[in-house]
């Protein structure tokens, strides 16, 4: 029998609305910074962690403890390496290509997630697999409208449907790990991994973490404040009664909201043959999400 819609309490609808709000900004920051992407996620992730830290010291350390006991901490810690991947690839293509454009693509999550679940042995209804065709062929045409852009271009769209498989598999192992995880223990340990990782990167690549202008700074203040801690851990927050694929049809709603910003913030509006493009990866996923509905929510922790 098919499961019953479930009711989302009024609390992860709050978290719905202020986390897609703040990640709306997430690439007009990152295009407006005058600063490498690596390193611009490093610090998002440390700030943030930084900022995690002493409430998880205070408040969850005997949970931090049983999850390491019970080998639940991996999944928290393999979310942090998705996590990275998933930062350094999308943070990448914002300022290779246009913000519409870029965010458009890593939207592309949900497709990603279908096909994730698809080799993980789940059957894929019609409807998924016609979301995942549209989703694809729009890609392309995107990535098409960009060939005229230079090499840049092309190379950031590419980078952003990476983005957006890390951020399929990062929110699948988040859902995985809030199970028996609350949303500051994981987020701690997921942005902590994030940050260590982003920082051997950055000293790999050579990239200078300070001598930026406080334009620079502010960006990334706001990129932690926002879509950082309010963002992506009301998303994590929300885990606990709304699916991994709803999150990303909720997500799709950041296109439009990160279209706009750029344009009457940065001046900045992608060519208008890559529209189709970015209408077809939007409809595709949407009716991905459509096709997937809802599902009763997990057993986790719902307190902070």
């Amino acid at each position: 029998m098919p499961e019953k819609p479930v009711a989302i309490s009024p609390a992860t609808i709050t978290a719905l609305v202020v986390a897609i709000t703040t990640v709306s900004s997430s690439g007009p920051l990152i295009a407006y910074a005058a600063a490498p992407a690596l390193v611009l996620a490093f610090w998002r992730n440390a700030l943030a962690t930084g900022l995690l830290i002493p409430f998880a010291a205070l408040r969850r350390r005997e949970e931090l403890a049983r999850l390491w006991r019970d080998g639940e901490l991996r999944w928290s810690v393999l979310a942090g390496f998705a996590l990275a991947a998933h930062f350094a690839t999308w943070m990448s293509a914002a300022q290779l290509t246009s913000v519409a454009t870029a965010t458009a693509l890593v939207c592309s999550q949900p497709a990603w997630a279908g096909l994730i679940a698809f080799c993980r042995g789940q059957k894929l209804g019609v409807a998924t697999w016609i979301g995942i065709g549209l989703a694809v062929i729009g890609a392309v045409i995107a990535t098409g409208a960009d060939v005229r852009l230079g090499h840049d271009a092309i190379l950031g769209d590419i980078l952003a449907l990476a983005g957006g498989l890390f951020a399929a598999v990062y929110t699948t192992l988040g859902e995985r790990a809030r199970q028996q995880s609350s949303t500051a223990s994981y987020t701690t340990v997921c942005y902590a991994v994030c940050a260590v990782l982003l920082g051997v990167a950055c000293l790999a690549t050579g990239s200078p973490l300070m001598g930026f202008t406080a334009q620079t700074w502010l960006a990334i203040i706001g990129l932690t404040l926002g879509a950082q801690l309010l963002g992506h851990s009301m998303l994590n927050f929300a885990l606990r009664e709304v699916s991994a694929t709803m999150i990303g049809v909720l997500v799709l709603l950041e296109v439009p909201g990160a279209a706009l910003m750029a344009w009457l913030w940065l001046d900045q509006v992608p060519p208008a043959a890559a529209w189709p493009g970015v209408a077809l990866v939007v409809a595709g996923v949407a009716v991905v999400i459509l096709g997937n509905g809802r599902r009763q929510p997990r057993e986790a922790p719902a307190e902070l």
